[in-house]
């Protein structure tokens, strides 16, 4: 009896080991969702897409958003977020998209609400006013000044809350290689140096929203004259069980072609490295050799866009 108890019992390990193996290998699936922006969202995808195929450890899909909204094709586009670990949220509707579909908008919410983790790109802070869980998610956005409070930073890294109609809307100043700091200590940042330079960056100021449940991971001085003040430019809010990674990094405009924004070897290092995080997964991809210091930018040749995968979403 004790011999078929132990056979039972190593069959049982074996079966674990086998299996929590196979989990361990699996890629993290990575559905980009975009479709609209004032922003190049097309160059946005697939540098996002090449930069995570750099490290073989990603299997990406796209859920693009169909063009005309009064089609059928509209109403029946269904991003399948619980197939994926991580959405890269790169819609922004600002000026010339649409909102996203009731129900789209209320599985992206379950989705992040369950456990999901959500990379939000750039200007896909931006978008949405008045979706009230999707500014949850962000915590800060861009919305006039009295839309909700502000984060600043303060130069010995204390953070003050700004209150709604204190200071100004959300802006920014002129691009340029910018000094960003990195506030404590997080796992997307680990073995990083505490400042480097990223190139052709904006800092976004008096960014509002409810700022609930943020956590501030990195900061840099704003280049509006007679300003100069510090902002978060990187911070992660929790909504549910879920995570949420947002950052201004990785500006696209159109016309820009392969922009030294995305070629920022701290930027091609973070971007990986948060959607690692965003998985619940550990941080693995090293701080290479050529991250960027205090002294000069790090600017890498140009990033291979993989093929594009086809369309995720489905009636």
């Amino acid at each position: 009896m004790n011999r078929r108890i132990w056979f039972g019992s190593l069959a049982i390990l074996f079966t674990s080991y086998v299996l929590f193996a196979g989990m361990g290998d699996r890629k993290i699936r990575v559905l980009i969702v975009d479709g609209f922006s004032n922003h190049d969202w097309r160059q946005t995808t697939a540098l996002i897409g090449g930069i995570l195929a750099q490290t073989n450890l990603f299997e990406v899909a796209v859920s693009t958003a169909p063009q005309i909204t009064n089609a059928a094709d509209w109403a029946a586009w269904r991003p399948k977020f619980s197939d994926c670990d991580v959405v890269i949220q790169n819609c922004n509707d600002i000026g010339r998209g649409p909102k996203w579909p009731e129900p789209v908008k209320s599985d992206f919410e379950n989705f992040v609400r369950a456990g999901g983790g959500v990379y939000i790109f750039h200007s896909a802070e931006n978008a949405f006013a008045g979706w009230k869980e999707y500014e949850r998610m962000v915590g800060l956005c861009w919305r006039k000044a009295d839309y909700g409070a502000s984060i600043r930073v303060n130069d010995d890294g204390t953070l003050v809350r700004i209150p709604p109609g204190t200071g100004g809307a959300t802006s920014h100043g002129q691009r340029g290689d910018v000094l960003v700091t990195r506030l404590g200590d997080d796992p997307i940042h680990a073995g990083m140096p505490r400042a480097w330079l990223s190139p052709d960056m904006e800092v976004y100021y008096y960014a509002r929203g409810p700022a609930t449940n943020v956590q501030v991971l990195a900061y840099a001085r704003d280049s509006k004259p007679g300003q100069g003040m510090l902002w978060p430019v990187e911070w992660t809010v929790s909504y549910g069980a879920g995570r949420v990674y947002v950052s201004t990094y990785g500006h696209v405009w159109k016309g820009d072609v392969q922009p030294a924004s995305m070629r920022c070897a701290a930027v091609q290092t973070i971007i990986p490295r948060a959607v690692q995080w965003l998985a619940k997964k550990p941080v693995t991809i090293p701080v290479p050799a050529d991250f960027p210091g205090t002294n000069a930018v790090s600017v890498r040749a140009e990033v291979i866009p993989p093929p594009v995968p086809p369309p995720a979403h489905s009636p």
